[in-house]
This record gives C-alpha cells, structure tokens and sequence, in this order.
C-alpha cells in the first residue's frame, strides 16, 4: 500500500471511529433533548464522510460498496454537495436561490400554509428556527436543504421513517467497522449543554422572515441563502470546540470546522464577484468586513483549495511533497505545508476557530433587522 492510500485509509478510519464515538455519546439521556436539532446540523457532514468513502469504496471493496442501496447513494450525494453552497458548479449563484424559492420555500409554504383555510392562513407558519447559547443553528429550510431529499417527499414522512433513513448512515458506518464504545464522552456532543437550547425561536412566516434580513426586502432568496452560511457558521463555532476531548486537535471535528469556514468564505467571494448582482451598501459593508479580515485572508490565502481538497476528498494532492507527510500527526504534518504561518495543526485550528468565530458574528449582526 502506497502512502496516497494509506493518507486515505486512514482519514476514513479517522471518521468512522468518529461516528461510532458520536453514536455512543448521542445514548446519553441527559443531552437527548440535543439529539433531533443536533442530527439536522450534522447531516451534510456525514454525508459527506459516506460519499467521499464510498467513492473510494467502489474502487477498493466492490462487493462492499454493492450493499448500499442507489436511492440512498442518491441522497447522500445530494446531502453532500450542499456543502458546496454558491461553488455549486452546477446550480451556482441564480440555481440555488431558484431551487430555494421553487423548492423548499414552496414545498412549506404548501404544507404549513396553503393547506390551512383562507380565513387562518394569516395566523399559520411555515418556518421553525432553532438555536443554541442564542445563536440560530438551523431552520426548517436549513435542515430540508442540507438533508439531499425533494423536499416534499420529506415533507410526506412519518417520524419513523425519517428515524429508519437516518439509521442508514449507521448502518454505512457499520459497514465501514465503527465500533460504538460503551461508554459516552468522546465526542463535542458530549460537551453540549441542553438548557442552552431553551432560547429556541417561535416558527415564524418564511416570508416575512426573509424580508427583514441580511440584504432585506429586496432580496428574499439571496437572504434565504444567507441563513443557509450563518447557520452553517453558528453550529461550527458554537457547537464544535476547538481542540477534541482528548486535548488534541480532532481529525473529524477539525474538517466540520474547516470545511465550513472554507465553504462559507469562499461562498462569499463569488456572491461579492458576482457583477450581475446589485446588494445595498450595508451589505457590501458586511461582506467587505468578513472577506478582508485577516483570518479569513489567511485561510483563503493560495494553498486553501488543495488542503480544502484534502480534508474533504481524503486523497493527497499529487504536488505534494511525500516527505512532508507524517501518518502520527492528526493533520498527516500538513497544516505548515499549506499554511506556513502555523507550525502544526494546533496551531492551524486556532486560525480556524478566529476566523470562523469572526465570520459567525458578522453573519449574525448582518442579518440582524
């Protein structure tokens, strides 16, 4: 086995044990309130891992890779690349606010709203927002965008039926070999507080939530889309520590960080290079406050994508220098080959955290009415 497979076996080993810890952990009744809310958030994350080792898994175990059903290879692709947000190549800036609108805003408002009789509608909402320690982690939109179904399949579901789908990323795991050790503490989810969900928000109307915010009222799908990064943000930076339980710099809660930070920053830039499109002066203040402090040039400084490539994909570039690379360290000795302003993946997931805290609270006092 050469080191390019060995950098990859051992980033899907790092992800599975992951999931097997996070398994355990989500056994504990004392943080069970966490679990539905906390589940959404992961979802693309997860989606992520499955994906990008089944890949892998076509190529390496065949008769493995046959156990995985298409419809739910499906999905997961879908979940997974909702992590691209405007680097989708496929939807880019106008596809994914017209599958927001054509989509999901319409799929709840059909089922929350239409449904209900003329007389009521009024009073009738269409869109849950959820936080933690008062920052807004998810949305029902949110959650619908990052779980790769139509959304009005997923709206037909039962909660059985939504529990026995999520079961299957348990089941991959399994397959992969995730253990779920016996006792609980391993994981951020082991760290989280339930009372700091009591600040939950009231459902509201979708559309009159996307009128006051971000860009207002001129901008209703751009703002949905919004949400999506300020959501992403406020579940990394709040939830997910820094450093893992045991001390060290986690490898699976490393990539959460990483590629959200990475996905939201660079969403940014292509909103903020997109010429075509015309956003209030506040707006353009809130993007120029995100896009030009120094943590967030320092992350998105020439060597991001490769590294970016890395983290999500598990594979080595083929530039790299092989002596650089190091199978003890959690980040494989990599963080100063990319980012040589920090000395080891600490150090690298300090950067992280600043600029993923510092993109959070823009997010938040930009979308602040």
């Amino acid at each position: 086995m050469d080191l390019q497979d060995r950098v990859i076996k051992q980033g899907i080993a790092n992800d599975t044990a992951w999931m097997g810890r996070l398994a355990a952990d989500m056994t504990d009744p004392s943080r069970s309130p966490c679990s539905p809310i906390f589940s959404l958030c992961l979802m693309p994350y997860i989606a992520l891992y499955v994906h990008e080792s089944y890949t892998k898994l076509e190529a390496s175990d065949p008769k493995l890779a046959a156990k995985v059903a298409a419809d739910f290879k499906a999905i997961v692709a879908r979940a997974r690349h909702s992590l691209k947000l405007f680097e989708d190549n496929k939807r880019k800036i106008k596809g994914q606010l017209d599958y927001f609108r054509e989509e999901i805003y319409a799929a709840n408002y059909d089922h929350f709203i239409g449904s209900v009789h003329p007389v009521f509608q009024s009073l009738a909402t269409d869109l849950g927002l959820f936080a933690y320690d008062s920052k807004l982690i998810t949305t029902t939109h949110v959650a619908t965008f990052h779980y790769g179904m139509p959304p009005r399949d997923l709206l037909s579901m039962g909660e059985q039926e939504i529990r026995d789908f999520s079961e299957r990323y348990g089941r991959y795991a399994r397959y992969l070999g995730a253990h779920v050790p016996a006792s609980s503490g391993a994981t951020f989810f082991s760290c989280l507080d339930p009372a700091k969900l009591s600040d939950t928000e009231d459902d509201v109307c979708a559309a009159e939530y996307y009128d006051r915010v971000f860009d207002g009222s001129a901008s209703p799908d751009l703002n949905a889309l919004l949400t999506v990064f300020r959501c992403m943000a406020n579940f990394a930076d709040t939830a997910i520590p820094v450093m893992g339980i045991n001390g060290g710099v986690d490898y699976t809660e490393f990539k959460i960080r990483f590629v959200t930070v990475y996905q939201v920053l660079r969403s940014l830039q292509v909103l903020r290079d997109d010429t075509a499109r015309t956003l209030t002066s506040r707006s353009a203040r809130y993007l120029e406050r995100i896009l030009d402090a120094p943590e967030a040039l320092a992350i998105m400084a020439s060597p991001a994508k490769p590294f970016r490539n890395l983290v999500m994909h598990y594979g080595l570039d083929t530039r790299i220098d092989l002596a650089k690379v190091d199978l003890n360290d959690p980040l494989f000795g990599l963080a100063p080959y990319y980012y040589p302003s920090c000395k080891d993946a600490l150090e690298l997931a300090t950067l992280v955290d600043q600029a993923l805290s510092h993109t959070a609270a823009a997010l938040n006092d930009w979308a602040a009415a």
